[in-house]
């Protein structure tokens, strides 16, 4: 995939400082400037002061509208009369139809057939009847052929919510409200980084208005295709990626925002799709936030010296985390918890031949589980002609520390099991 925009005009702005303080002036009165708040858990566990950017709290709850409505607002009469077209994994696509709706533009926006539903409904409320949805392909790069492709044949102009100077420039306004909000410089800046649109605002206005802070970039590993570019010199198209982290799943990075990260040789880092989970419900359950995946990237990636934590903060340092959105589907939490009870150690899943004749099941429930284990899932399949039958078994333990002594119990009492890791094929096709 091309991600090079057909929308850039042929004087194309260059992604400064100065840019986004125009953009910043421009998108006043349109844009929330979002709190900046301490993260009161992160800054005991590391000694550190540790703030939360809220761009959750904006009125789409994202802060693709920055990037959005800044290219919106750069077009000419004559642009805004031929239309715009998006693609979008759901956040950007808000942003779009907001702005089509306020600026009475018509738009095109096409998007993932695996775009959650709350994305999608709420992308029809901002857009309104300006606004046309297509959804097409299983991940965001084949919704961008779609669009280039419609761009191409009706002369739509594109929005693109990453590998445009203007989009750039308008989410580089993050990084000039934390720097104006704390009055100071901050150490570390944390991003997160699908197509690197974000990051590279941010590290381009932070490069020039406060040079000594650190910009750190965060990918899901499933997904980590500004990592492979760096490594090969250039922006690659990843085989597979794993689309859970939705926002953020991009296969490739835009080729402007990997001449910015590269540039200014900008770390970046890749966090476990389960622990972000864990983290996730962490932020539910003790700050009472709810955000959807590639929201948390940032915040999941953090944690003290030592810990092995993806980035490890030192103590005393200030640090700043982007919390980018929260359009996440309430269903889609079951899945948020399997894969963060799966990451920390405390489900497993086994496929396990019992003996077909009473009281199999009984040795298994009397013999094998511990005090504080539980049957999270049981599939046998019953075999006529054969003296055991194979049953698909889910457990959750008490503890991590559980398991090594449930293996043990399980061989001591004869039963041929098999492990299902998470990687297995087996284990998709079953959880």
């Amino acid at each position: 995939m091309s991600t090079a925009s057909p929308s850039a005009a042929t004087a194309a702005p260059v992604v400064s400082a100065a840019a986004i303080r125009e953009a910043t002036q421009r998108l006043q009165g349109v844009v929330d400037r979002t709190a900046l708040t301490h993260w009161k858990r992160m800054s005991r566990a590391t000694g550190a002061r540790v703030l939360i950017k809220r761009e959750d709290q904006q009125a789409v709850r994202s802060y693709k509208v920055r990037g959005a409505l800044n290219l919106m607002l750069s077009l000419t009469p004559e642009q805004r009369a031929r239309g715009v077209v998006a693609a979008s994994a759901g956040n950007h696509g808000q942003g779009v139809a907001e702005g089509c709706h306020d600026l009475g533009i018509t738009g095109h926006i096409f998007l993932p057939r695996t775009t959650p539903r709350q994305k999608l409904q709420r992308i029809g409320e901002l857009g309104g009847d300006m606004v046309h949805l297509h959804s097409v392909g299983s991940t965001y790069d084949e919704a961008y052929a779609a669009s280039a492709a419609y761009a191409r044949e009706h002369g739509a102009v594109p929005v693109h919510p990453f590998d445009d100077p203007r989009t750039i420039i308008g989410q580089g306004t993050v990084a000039k409200e934390i720097h104006d909000q704390l009055g100071s410089s901050p150490d570390i800046v944390v991003v997160p980084v699908g197509g690197g649109g974000l990051i590279s605002g941010v590290a381009s206005y932070l490069a020039e208005a406060s040079p000594t802070t650190r910009v750190i970039g965060v990918e899901p590993a499933g997904a980590s295709s500004m990592i492979a570019a760096l490594a090969a010199g250039e922006p690659v198209t990843l085989a597979e990626i794993d689309n859970f982290v939705d926002g953020a799943a991009v296969r490739r990075v835009g080729d402007l925002p990997y001449e910015i990260v590269s540039r200014l040789r900008l770390r970046m880092a890749a966090v476990p799709e389960g622990r972000l989970c864990s983290e996730m419900l962490r932020l539910y359950q003790t700050e009472g936030i709810i955000t959807e995946p590639a929201g948390a990237l940032a915040l999941a990636a953090l944690g003290p010296l030592g810990s092995g934590a993806p980035v490890e903060i030192s103590p005393g340092s200030t640090v700043v985390c982007v919390l980018t959105g929260s359009n996440n589907d309430v269903s889609r939490y079951a899945e948020v918890m399997e894969r963060s009870l799966v990451h920390e150690g405390l489900r497993h899943y086994f496929l396990i031949d019992f003996p077909q004749q009473p009281g199999s099941l009984r040795l298994f429930l009397d013999e094998v589980l511990g005090p504080d284990d539980d049957i999270s899932l049981f599939e046998y399949a019953k075999r006529s002609n054969r003296e055991t039958g194979p049953a698909f078994v889910g457990l959750t333990l008490g503890r991590a520390g559980d398991y090594e002594p449930l293996l043990a119990r399980m061989a001591a009492t004869g039963l041929t099991y098999r492990v299902i890791a998470p990687d297995s094929p087996l284990f998709h096709l079953f959880v």
